[in-house]
């Protein structure tokens, strides 16, 4: 074993160990049926922290030869597998994680040091067939499998680091692509290439060579949607067996959407608070909200329109298509959005084609990025809300109308009530902090319409529910008529306590008093 020769098993026996380990050896049922196929070709892309570099140590563990690694997958999903012995332990893997040998090499070229440092361990097992050539490294295994007909996986970490890291150097990038293309496009030594990293592969005029990839991201994971993060039902396993509330769990790390699995949470956020037995932004400890606020800094028209909107809880259609897949060529707003989509920052609605702020977590990353300069009317908002919400649950209608007076006098020069939707929108930015406490739900489904805005308090909190109902150019008094004619409150299945049904209005005719509210309260049984 090697360190990038046949690394072994080390690596995925301590996440196996671990206090939390969730069982993904499912993932090797799919990646099996791609080997020595067409579909070869495999480019996983996932934001940071959301298990990318475990998958490839399980899948290092498990095609790797020189080791055995039949009991450490014994118990686990592949084990029932009927291609699991078939592939185990059976391939040379090359594993390359491209950020060591960025820092490594220094002033060097990356791939002429990559090709030195994985050669020198090939010629320890294999020089014999290519003794005294200089030979590059995809040279050097054509002429192994010519002699051996030994196939190998490559298994690449970070594939996307030169692009993230490096770019300023189109000529770089460019270089690396190549090498990427030769070493793999083509070549019969290949059994399965499965590379990971934040970015999909990156479209660069004809460098798009690499097309060749199956490319599976937050936009669309297709077949791979299980194993993107942890499901709701692994969650819910974890909550119980860690006495954590599920709820609150779900507030906090849910909220990434995809086709088949509705609910995806952050796999590594969950484990830490599972191992810490508390909730907390984990997410954002490892990087600093600079980056997420130089994209949100952008002069593109709309999109600071667009992230006040979804900073209220609403979405957003976004245009994916033309996104060249790097973090420096934007065209568009929709460039934009879409890298945040794939950083992690949004979470993506591919049926609707709708980005949106996923949970509680990554709204604090926004907030903390807004409050350095630049968002001064939307943190007036924010900062606000303690206040409203306070008189929400108070029942003190005037002072809320006249709140939302307020926070419609700071938002208006960036979001324009034309409608119903922009006003709930607003109306969501309003009730910011009410999130602290509560899960929002814009357009509730009650079975006879939506709920426009619907706020459900977390387990403990001991606070009532809210059924907010929003009119343009209407009334207060038939907002809080439509909520009882439509027996909005039954929809709030399992909930029994106190219920607040607010009704707010906004007539754009009117100046000063602009919002118009009425509260009424209720209770229902479980």
């Amino acid at each position: 074993m090697g360190i990038y020769l046949n690394p072994g098993n080390d690596s995925f026996w301590e996440a196996v160990r671990s206090e939390v380990y969730v069982d993904k050896t499912g993932l090797i049922v799919h990646t099996n049926k791609f080997v020595g196929t067409k579909q070869k070709f495999i480019c996983v892309s996932r934001p940071r922290r959301f298990g990318k570099s475990m998958a490839l140590e399980m899948l290092a563990a498990y095609y790797s030869c020189g080791c055995d690694s039949k009991k450490l997958f014994a118990g686990l999903k592949i084990e029932k597998d009927k291609t699991f012995e078939e592939h185990l332990n059976k391939y040379d893997v090359i594993f390359l994680n491209m950020q060591q040998f960025l820092i490594e090499a220094k002033h060097r070229e990356v791939t002429e040091y990559l090709e030195q440092e994985v050669l020198d361990e090939l010629r320890e097992d294999y020089g014999e067939y290519f003794r005294g050539k200089d030979l590059g490294l995809a040279a050097a295994l054509r002429k192994i499998y010519a002699k051996t007909k030994k196939k190998f996986v490559f298994l690449i970490d970070e594939w996307d680091c030169i692009m993230r890291e490096r770019q300023e150097s189109e000529e770089m990038q460019k270089q690396y692509l190549d090498f990427l293309r030769n070493l793999l496009k083509d070549q019969i030594y290949v059994a399965l290439a499965y590379m990971t990293g934040i970015l999909p592969v990156k479209k660069y005029g004809e460098h798009s060579a690499l097309n060749m990839f199956w490319e599976y991201s937050m936009t669309d994971q297709k077949t791979l949607e299980e194993y993107t993060g942890f499901t709701e039902d692994e969650v819910k396993a974890l909550c119980l067996r860690f006495d954590m509330d599920f709820a609150e769990t779900g507030s906090w790390y849910d909220g990434y959407l995809f086709t088949r699995f509705r609910h995806v949470y952050n796999p590594r956020s969950v484990v830490e608070a599972m191992s810490c037995r508390r909730f907390s932004n984990y997410w954002v400890s490892t990087e600093v909200y600079d980056a997420l606020k130089i994209y949100m800094d952008m002069d593109f028209d709309g999109l600071r329109e667009d992230i006040v909107q979804m900073l209220g809880g609403g979405r957003v259609r976004v245009n994916t298509r033309s996104f060249r897949n790097d973090m420096r060529n934007f065209s568009t707003k929709d460039d934009v959005l879409t890298l945040l989509v794939h950083l992690g920052y949004l979470a993506y609605d591919s049926e609707k084609k709708e980005a949106f702020i996923p949970n509680k977590e990554i709204i604090e990353e926004f907030e903390n990025a807004m409050s350095t300069g630049g968002w001064q009317e939307v943190m007036r908002i924010l900062k606000a809300s303690d206040k409203l919400l306070e008189d929400t649950l108070a029942c003190n209608e005037s002072s809320v109308a006249e709140g939302l007076d307020r926070a419609h006098t700071e938002v208006a020069s960036i979001l324009t009530y034309n409608d119903e939707n922009s006003l709930g929108c607003a109306i969501g930015l309003a009730y910011y902090s009410a999130r602290k406490d509560y899960r929002m739900v814009r357009e509730f489904p009650t079975g006879r319409g939506f709920a426009d805005v619907v706020f459900l308090p977390l387990p403990h909190t001991g606070k009532p529910a809210l059924v907010v109902e929003l009119k343009y150019d209407g009334s207060a008094c038939t907002a809080i008529r439509q909520i009882k004619e439509k027996h909005y409150t039954q929809a709030l299945e399992g909930y029994a306590g106190e219920i607040l049904l607010v009704g707010i209005n906004y007539d754009k005719g009117k100046t000063g008093k602009m919002h118009d509210c009425r509260i009424e309260k209720v209770k229902t049984e479980a």
